[in-house]
């Protein structure tokens, strides 16, 4: 059977044009992936999407005038928005946690190297968060820190409220994802199959209206639910 599929639609957003240049040679190099279009601000990528409608926004965070984070809380207001991943460098960490609150499904970095840029928006277009472990750590120290405004904006009793309709296994599931655990460490250490790990995930989406695991995870650290593991 071919089960070949129309090449995945990027749109590539950054500010500097040999990044751009770089990305598209990148992704373009790829039989299953294209550029249909750069932009280089925000307000220039949400009509790009307009006129594009990309599968996948590779979305820079700092930009001058509209920045990422702007622009993609404004793309997932919209239907049938484009999967956004972030393109981001360690000191941006405040707004990439804004962006994944916001529901962009994850974030690379920009010293990754092309093949994992490539896995990542794969990943993606077919609806999988791509969060690098120890990328996700160092949001959700940021976030749960002493002073972080995220903290100081969401009570501890609102998070509780929202774990409240959560299963046991749902909590224990949800817990393991603050954990930074991938389904088959969560499956090992909670004695159950990868399957039904997924399916916990999924009533976590569901349940707690979240778009992502660093959702689920930042929302358990606000509850002080975490193990610390």
């Amino acid at each position: 059977m071919d089960t070949r599929r129309d090449p995945v639609r990027v749109l590539v957003v950054d500010d500097e044009q040999l990044v751009r240049m770089a990305l598209r040679l990148v992704v373009d190099g790829e039989p299953d992936l294209t550029v249909v279009a750069e932009a280089a601000d925000g307000d220039a990528a949400l009509a790009a999407v307009a006129e594009q409608r990309p599968d996948v926004v590779l979305m820079d965070v700092r930009m001058p005038g509209r920045d990422g984070l702007d622009t993609t809380r404004e793309l997932l207001t919209r239907p049938d928005p484009p999967r956004v991943l972030m393109l981001t460098t360690f000191d941006s960490d405040d707004l990439v946690l804004g962006a994944l609150r916001a529901g962009a499904l994850g974030f690379v970095l920009k010293d990754t190297p092309p093949a994992g840029i490539l896995d990542a928006v794969r990943a993606v277009a077919d609806g999988d968060p791509v969060l690098s472990p120890a990328a996700t750590a160092r949001v959700i120290a940021a976030a749960t820190g002493p002073g972080s405004p995220h903290v100081r904006g969401r009570s501890r009793e609102d998070a509780r409220e929202r774990l409240s309709v959560l299963t046991e296994r749902e909590r224990e599931t949800a817990r393991a994802i603050a954990d930074g655990l991938d389904n088959a460490r969560i499956a090992e250490r909670l004695r159950i199959t990868v399957a039904t790990v997924k399916a916990h995930t999924g009533s976590l989406f569901a349940k707690l209206a979240v778009e992502n695991r660093v959702q689920i995870a930042l929302l358990v650290r606000d509850a002080g639910d975490s193990t610390g593991a």
